[in-house]
Formats: C-alpha cells, sequence, structure tokens
C-alpha cells in the first residue's frame, strides 16, 4: 500500500544504482510507517522535462503515498528521503519537493480488492 515514485531531470544512473536505490527507498518508507516492506512499491523515471525556480538545474519530484495517516511523520521523511536522494543523484535537498498523500482504504487497491 505505501508508494515512493521518483521523478527527476537527471539522466537515468546505471540499473544497479537505480535498483539499489528503489531497495533503500523501499526499506526505508517501511520503516518510517511501521507497515510491512512486502506491501511498499517503488518506482524511478529519470531524464524527466523539468524545471525548478526557473531554471533547467537538476531537480527531483518525490510522491509518498500510503493508506492511513502519515501526519507528523512527514518531516523525518522529507529529511531522510531528500538526504538520500541528494547522496546517490546528486540533487541538492533544495531542489527536491516531496508530495505526501494519505489514502482511504476504500480508495487504494490490491489483488482485486482493496484495503477498506
Amino acid at each position: 500500500m505505501p508508494l515512493i515514485k521518483v521523478q527527476t531531470s537527471i539522466p537515468s544512473p546505471d540499473k544497479a544504482q537505480v535498483q539499489s536505490l528503489l531497495k533503500d527507498l523501499s526499506a526505508r518508507l517501511a520503516s518510517h510507517l511501521g507497515k510491512p516492506e512486502s506491501y511498499v512499491m517503488t518506482a524511478f523515471t529519470a531524464d524527466v522535462p523539468m524545471t525548478f525556480a526557473g531554471t533547467t538545474d537538476p531537480v527531483c519530484y518525490i510522491e509518498i503515498k500510503s493508506v492511513g495517516t502519515m501526519g507528523a511523520k512527514t518531516k523525518a521523511m522529507s529529511q531522510d528521503f531528500c538526504s538520500q536522494v541528494e547522496s546517490v543523484l546528486g540533487v541538492p535537498k533544495n531542489r527536491i519537493y516531496i508530495e505526501f498523500a494519505d489514502a482511504a482504504g476504500a480508495m487504494w487497491g490490491w489483488n482485486g480488492g482493496t484495503f477498506g
């Protein structure tokens, strides 16, 4: 049910680096939310035409969605994921936006059903 989706303007790193980043983000998201990693989905898209602050310098947009309420956890997640993405992809923290979205269980489908 949790999803972390990363979109960035930088060229795609090699496949092994992307897979390593996605596995790390998956484990971190599960830990932050206290949910089983077996339900976490990750996605990564590079080479997306993007601007931020009127420039085409490297930028990153991250979506984090989960059934339930993330509430007070978002600040720690923002710090953690911005630091990780900056370290791995080289996109400065001040050029990363993160959108956190809580989803009602009935609005999240899986395995032919929903979580609510």
